[in-house]
């Protein structure tokens, strides 16, 4: 066989080789979703639509994943998971009693499996085809600006009241909810507009209310967010 059949043949070899590596690696982020994240998480959907339903979640939904998550976030979030809920998915799960008041029973949070760097690559890939929203998404408009932190938090905390739930640092704020010091590295724009716009169109019996903020204060509470994510990494 001479030298160009023989580099011909390798080159072909190669890309087959390449294809089958490719398939095969979503075919097991679709596989390690089914065998292994099904059981903790709804990734077929639809949302919970009673309070018996809410309460059995054990984490959460990820039907919509690629609504909702920045793809570089949960890829990196996957081989390191970091704990997002300070009180887990639902917090009177978690408490016990304290000398004054409930605390959190750290013991009972269970730490979510890391994958490794392969295979968080494949399941985020599966993730991110998860888009039964795009019509909630398209209806957002994120107009480009910024917002310094502290008119950031007035707006999140004295016009909406979002900090009795959830922190916008480490130890201050709300535990009941997600921390959102990270939210706007971890979520897209569009959704933390179109979540703030109205929760339960996202998710029918969501504990977080429907605050009706205005367009004007959503935008800011997405710059804010932005803001946030990128202080907490400049002070990693």
């Amino acid at each position: 066989m001479n030298k160009n059949k023989l580099r011909c043949l390798t080159t072909a070899v190669t890309a087959v080789l390449a294809s089958v590596c490719f398939n095969a690696a979503a075919a097991d982020g679709n596989e390690i979703l089914k065998s292994s994240c099904a059981s903790c998480h709804n990734i077929t959907g639809p949302a919970p639509t009673t309070l018996k339903d809410l309460w059995s979640r054990k984490g959460p939904d990820l039907f919509y994943a690629g609504n909702k998550y920045r793809p570089e976030w949960m890829e990196a979030w996957l081989h390191k998971p970091t704990r997002i809920r300070p009180t887990g998915m639902f917090y009177a799960d978690n408490l016990k009693s304290g000398e004054k008041y409930e605390v959190v029973d750290a013991a009972k949070l269970a730490e979510h499996p890391a994958l490794d760097k392969e295979k968080a690559a494949a399941v985020t890939s599966e993730l991110m085809k998860l888009k039964p929203h795009d019509d909630l998404i398209a209806k957002e408009t994120i107009e480009p600006g910024t917002i310094g932190l502290t008119m950031g938090e007035m707006v999140f905390d004295k016009f909406t009241g979002c900090l009795a739930c959830h922190e916008i640092e480490p130890g201050y704020g709300g535990v009941s909810g997600p921390e959102v010091y990270t939210a706007g590295a971890r979520l897209q724009p569009a959704y933390i507009a179109s979540f703030t716009r109205n929760p339960q169109a996202w998710d029918p019996k969501t504990w977080m209310p429907n605050k009706h903020v205005s367009d004007v204060n959503i935008q800011k509470i997405v710059r804010y967010l932005d803001a946030l994510s990128k202080e907490a990494n400049n002070a990693n």
